[in-house]
């Protein structure tokens, strides 16, 4: 008996499926939503503490439209509402796919999932306590006696979830390789070749998605440089083609999905 738990479903009983937990996943966004608009000056505050703490007491933050602060809370309060609907958005997306994988791709999903958000929280959370600081307190050193910077709330969130978003992506090198090892696309030998290559890839990454100051662009290129070295070892402990084994149950179970 096939691993697979769909037994090729009418290609509308899918639609209508996908649309159902469509439908659950937009539910589960909008009552997040709602519950992190109850919370917007809170969230603000803490999404602004790293200027606040480089800036001291001269912290001001202006909007310069009547409702851009408003537009500003709403935008805030949707990317926090999606985080809070996250363990519901991941739950449907994998009982939409999950009757239509084999035994061996679910043991490599599942941890795959898992590690991929926790990569993405440390990047995040790399770019928030670490590079923030630093990379604020450059800009302000442009700051004179005629000159005052006066950052506006819309510019501020469009700036920080953005860095915020690149540090988490950049971070999920080592998940990613390994998982280009695990299925034969790269290999120990191809990464250590290359390692120079890779690093020229890195600062150019690093250049293009942190503000155009060296500190920043160092800050995220070290980093990675190190992630990069994880990746090879990664590569090495996991990064093996299927054995004979499994590759005689995947066939099988192919042989009897198709009766």
């Amino acid at each position: 008996m096939t691993d697979r738990e769909d037994d090729k479903l009418p290609f509308t009983e899918h639609l209508s499926e996908l649309r159902d937990r469509l439908v659950r996943c937009f539910i589960a966004v909008g009552v997040g939503f709602v519950v992190a608009y109850s919370f917007k000056e809170k969230l603000f505050d803490i999404l602004n503490a790293p200027l606040v703490t480089v800036m001291g007491g001269n912290t001001k933050m202006i909007f310069t439209g009547l409702p851009e602060a408003f537009f500003t809370y709403l935008k805030l309060a949707l990317l926090a509402g999606i985080m809070l609907a996250t363990p519901v958005l991941f739950y449907e997306f994998w009982m939409f796919i999950s009757p239509g994988l084999y035994r061996t791709e679910k043991k490599i999903l599942i941890p795959a999932v898992l590690l991929s958000i926790i990569f993405f929280m440390i990047g995040s959370s790399f770019g928030y306590f670490v590079v923030f600081p630093y990379g604020f307190q450059f800009f302000l050193g442009f700051s004179s006696e005629t000159i005052q910077a006066m950052p506006s709330m819309k510019e501020y969130l469009s700036f920080s979830s953005q860095m915020l978003l690149a540090f988490g992506f950049v971070f999920e090198l080592p998940l990613v390789l390994t998982l280009m090892g695990r299925m034969g696309l790269v290999s120990v030998e191809f990464l250590k070749r290359n390692r120079k290559y890779a690093i020229l890839i890195i600062f150019i990454v690093a250049a293009i998605v942190t503000p155009p100051d060296v500190i920043s662009q160092v800050m995220m290129a070290v980093p990675l440089m190190f992630l990069y070295e994880l990746s090879i070892i990664g590569v090495k402990l996991l990064g093996k083609k299927k054995d004979e084994n499994e590759l005689d149950e995947d066939q099988t179970e192919a042989q009897e999905g198709e009766k």
